[in-house]
């Protein structure tokens, strides 16, 4: 009994030491598993732990900020690692599983890429094991997780950088904080001819042409040492010695401390740039046939020398040249021949003046030369006169011989004007003024010139005022047959009724409407009048009445001369080319072009008469064109003016008409006052005369008025003739 109770005791004991040791062993566990959890969740690298299927069965907090789902997530929806791995990573994992599995391997990692709830991808780095269970049978995986994605992103710029300057169009060097060259591009070798053994350990300087001074380079490492970059245009040069020009960016890598941890320097090549603005520049500003300064190039020459001057207290001279009689050789031996005289005139304007000054080419034949730092003004006209001189030296234009001449207009600054427009003006005005005092001489701008040009552009004004408010008159002069007295033509010519001064002469207006080219819209709106009033006159008076009107060389020359509507008027009004001639002048044929030839053409194969005005005035050499006919020569009046049986004039009519009718040409007198002059005219053999003696110039009215007075017997009573009939 004693014996039982003691075991009892005992045993007692016993169990109750055993079950504080339990207690215990069990407090010791959870408080491992609760530190296990603490370390499992607050890992800094993600955890999981993957059933040998491969599905999660427990992942920690970072595991979940990686993928992006949480905890619950996972879990509830029992997502295996299949269902967030990137698609083209599966077969790397799963080939990783089998050989855990297989006990090929105890261990493994793997760099793969998870897809993310919201849909991004991101790259983590996997190290894998697999737990067995005691009986030696795989259990589950833990996984280990980095998030490697900015690495993954920094090795993946890096690629693309190498990749950049391995392949690069642009040369790159890179150089330490003391600028020895690191490391450089095959572009950089391509372009320069240095290879990396060649330049690395080396300093970039031996790439210097020597085109820059020490300021330059000074003021480059000042901004490179200010603000870490420098960017422009530099001059190097190659290995072979050959200077090219680059564009040079240079950037700077800092270490923490501030100082330089490298230079990165890119640059490229830009010669074939600089020659493609270059020869964009030389053709925005020098002229392409002679290579002078063109316009543009001129007017900044101008403009600086003036502000060089102003600044020195000098003055300076601009000559305007233009070349006398150019269109005459450019028509007749063709625009190549013109060429070639206008190269050989632009070297020789050159010849004449200094280094210092300026030979330009506005256009055409038109050039001007800019003499700048001037004390002495009378060296001017020593230039003038040397130009002069040159140009009159006969120019060989390949088997050709031709003379030309100059007319120079001259102007200075300060005196005559501050600005390049007012100076450039003065100087062409001065040159007009040389050409109207006969050519092949200068001219100085003078204040009246001025004035003239600015009355010059009031009467341009008011002509074209006139146009509008039909101030223009056409009056009318019958051209009488000497032998009959009969009239079966008149000319139509042009008077300007003013609103204030009266009849206007053409002798005032006619060379400035030729000068501004509305001579075209006025002898369009003539031919228009005289023609209606000729239709007219072919039925109430004479079936075969013949209008004269005259053709100004503007006209012929004018691009907006239409003589299609001439035609297109004549047939609106009924009547034939035929009951037309126009009258033109000697030098027109003698300075006809192919081009005014073949309008010319186009007139007479219409029908109409070609009549030379003013023959023999200005022209020493008559000039008749084989392939147009011509109707009717007209005698100046400078011969019918001074005409008697004993002078000189006679002996010219006589030879004119003699001439003429030769050549199946008939013949008018103009100007005839006397009875007289229409006597020895007649006797001479003329065929028709225009003057006073018959009529002057009249309104329609009064021609009308005296084609009605009883055949014109009373009106010409003063005609020895006794009779002036119209048939």
């Amino acid at each position: 009994m004693l014996l039982s109770i003691a075991m009892l005791s005992i045993f007692g004991i016993i169990s109750h030491k055993r079950g504080s040791e339990h207690r215990r062993t069990v407090e010791a566990l959870n408080e491992s598993e609760q530190r296990f959890h603490a370390i499992f969740d607050n890992a800094a690298i993600g955890i999981a732990k993957v059933s040998t299927d491969g599905q999660f069965q427990e992942i920690n907090k970072e595991f979940c900020r990686i993928i992006g789902y949480t905890r619950e997530e996972v879990l509830s929806q029992k997502l295996g690692f299949q269902h967030i791995t990137f698609p083209d990573d599966l077969e790397t994992c799963w080939d990783l599983a089998k050989k855990l599995l297989a006990g090929v391997v105890q261990s493994g990692s793997v760099e793969k890429r998870y897809v993310r709830k919201d849909g991004t991808v991101v790259w983590v780095e996997l190290s894998v094991c697999l737990l067995n269970s005691s009986m030696g049978l795989p259990l589950c995986f833990i996984t280990s997780v980095c998030d490697i994605t900015e690495r993954k992103q920094a090795e993946e710029d890096t690629k693309l950088s190498d990749l950049l300057f391995q392949n690069g169009t642009e040369a790159m060097t890179i150089t330490d904080g003391d600028g020895a060259v690191l490391k450089i591009n095959p572009a950089f070798t391509k372009l320069t001819g240095y290879t990396a053994d060649e330049v690395i350990g080396k300093n970039p300087k031996i790439l210097q042409s020597g085109r820059h001074d020490r300021a330059f380079y000074q003021k480059m490492w000042q901004a490179i040492n200010t603000t870490g970059r420098w960017q422009g245009e530099i001059w190097n040069k190659r290995k072979n010695g050959e200077i090219y020009a680059e564009w040079l960016s240079i950037n700077t890598i800092f270490n923490q401390d501030g100082s330089v941890h490298r230079r990165v320097a890119l640059f490229t090549d830009i010669s074939e740039k600089k020659k493609s603005e270059e020869l964009i520049w030389n053709q925005a500003n020098f002229d392409f046939l002679t290579q002078l300064p063109n316009r543009r190039m001129f007017h900044d020459r101008l403009e600086l020398e003036i502000k060089k001057a102003y600044r020195a207290q000098l003055s300076l001279a601009l000559l305007f040249i233009d070349l006398d009689r150019f269109k005459e050789v450019n028509d007749t031996l063709g625009h190549d021949k013109g060429d070639m005289l206008l190269k050989e005139a632009s070297l020789r304007l050159c010849a004449c003046v200094r280094e210092i000054d300026t030979v330009a080419r506005l256009g055409g034949d038109e050039f001007t030369v800019i003499v700048g730092g001037l004390n002495d003004l009378s060296n001017v006209e020593r230039i003038a006169q040397e130009i002069l001189k040159k140009l009159a030296v006969a120019f060989q234009l390949a088997e050709e011989f031709v003379h030309v001449s100059g007319s120079i207009g001259i102007t200075f600054y300060p005196k005559d004007g501050t600005e390049v427009e007012e100076l450039l003006k003065n100087a062409d005005q001065a040159m007009y003024d040389a050409k109207r005092h006969g050519r092949n001489r200068y001219s100085y701008f003078t204040p009246d010139m001025k004035k003239a040009v600015q009355m010059q552009m009031h009467l341009v004004n008011e002509l074209r005022t006139a146009l509008a408010e039909h101030q223009f008159r056409v009056y009318y002069q019958p051209i009488v047959e000497l032998a009959t007295g009969s009239v079966r033509t008149a000319e139509a010519l042009v008077r300007w009724q003013h609103p204030t001064r009266g009849l206007v002469s053409p002798a005032e207006f006619m060379p400035v409407a030729e000068q501004c080219g509305l001579i075209v819209d006025i002898g369009d709106w003539v031919f228009r009048e005289a023609v209606s009033q000729a239709a007219r006159w072919r039925i109430s008076q004479c079936t075969e009445f013949k209008i004269s009107v005259n053709k100004s060389p503007v006209q012929f020359q004018s691009q907006g001369s239409n003589h299609s509507a001439w035609f297109a008027h004549l047939a609106n009004l009924g009547m034939t080319a035929q009951s037309i001639v126009m009258e033109i002048t000697q030098g027109l044929l003698l300075d006809a072009s192919p081009a005014l030839s073949d309008q010319l053409l186009e007139f007479r194969n219409a029908g109409m008469q070609i009549s030379i005005d003013d023959f023999g005035a200005g022209c020493s050499t008559p000039v008749f064109s084989n392939q147009i006919k011509i109707d009717f020569i007209k005698i100046d009046q400078s011969f019918v003016r001074g005409l008697t049986a004993e002078s000189t004039d006679s002996v010219i009519c006589e030879a004119i008409i003699s001439m003429a009718h030769k050549l199946g040409i008939k013949v008018v007198a103009e100007g005839v006052e006397t009875e007289e002059q229409r006597d020895l005219l007649l006797k001479a053999g003329c065929d028709f005369g225009q003057g006073y003696l018959f009529a002057k110039p009249v309104p329609v009215e009064e021609f009308e008025a005296l084609l009605c007075q009883e055949g014109g017997h009373s009106y010409l009573k003063r005609c020895s003739l006794g009779k002036f009939n119209l048939e």
